[in-house]
């Protein structure tokens, strides 16, 4: 069966493209059950250090969700789809071990924008448009928007936003923390290059272990500073830390093994 996603492998910097421009990206179960697929495959491919998420197409990177698969869903339906979603694809990108960039090169809505909050950053094309509209359809955010949106501009904001089921363009995103850059959208993919470059030139383990700890700080019920003890103790064990401290000594460039 034909999937929903294109890979494209750039050395240590993977594209992974979602591929519906006709229905502009939107996010049906059978593409979420790809995008999980493509980014476990990813995860285990030791040579990619980055990942790059955009859209196909010059209007949308994902519009949202496929509201016909699911408006006549019952209560437990309704559930289970929250839930598979947050297994399989959105809590699946926001741990995963390889860094995940979200190339916003359009429309990201409802689920568009939930997915592109899952990554671990997010980098704009002056055309891009976010929200989350749920509320005008009589549902609310269901794939962690209602906790993502909070955690990256603040309860007020997201409360509003969602509230309102306004759009919001990037400037307004990069200036509430939403997302990190605004660019043109020709030079969109390139400027997630080059961060990308940057990123991969350095420990992929240590940038990992960097990532948990910050997310841990946002999870009930976790300690934060525990966890950075943790991560902290578990790189003094890593090929990286070996390499990356041996190279500071011998005054060279490191080469980290990932491992």
């Amino acid at each position: 069966m034909d999937s929903n996603v294109i890979i494209q492998k750039e050395g240590s910097i993977a594209l992974l493209t979602i591929n519906r421009p006709d229905q502009l990206n939107a996010l049906n179960v059978k593409t979420i059950n790809d995008l999980s697929i493509a980014f476990k495959e990813l995860e285990a491919d030791k040579e990619v250090k980055v990942i790059i998420l955009t859209g196909a197409g010059d209007r949308a990177f994902v519009a949202g969700a496929d509201i016909k698969e699911f408006y006549q869903f019952s209560v437990e339906e309704g559930k289970k789809l929250s839930k598979d979603g947050h297994e399989k694809l959105f809590n699946l990108v926001e741990n995963l071990n390889t860094f995940v960039i979200a190339a916003v090169n359009g429309f990201a809505l409802g689920g568009g924008l939930e997915l592109a909050m899952s990554c671990h950053i997010r980098v704009a094309s002056h055309n891009a448009k976010m929200g989350l509209p749920e509320v005008g359809l009589g549902v609310i955010p269901g794939y962690g928007g209602t906790q993502r949106l909070a955690q990256l501009v603040g309860k007020g904001r997201a409360i509003e936003l969602i509230a309102t089921a306004e759009m919001i363009n990037s400037e307004t995103a990069k200036d509430w923390g939403l997302v990190n850059h605004v660019t043109t959208q020709a030079e969109l993919i390139d400027r997630c290059r080059e961060i990308a470059r940057r990123i991969s030139q350095n420990s992929s383990v240590a940038i990992a272990g960097a990532v948990r700890a910050i997310i841990a700080g946002f999870q009930s019920g976790v300690n934060g500073f525990e966890m950075e003890i943790e991560e902290f103790g578990k790189c003094f064990g890593t090929q990286d830390f070996k390499e990356g401290t041996s190279a500071f000594v011998e005054k060279r460039k490191p080469n980290f093994p990932g491992a």
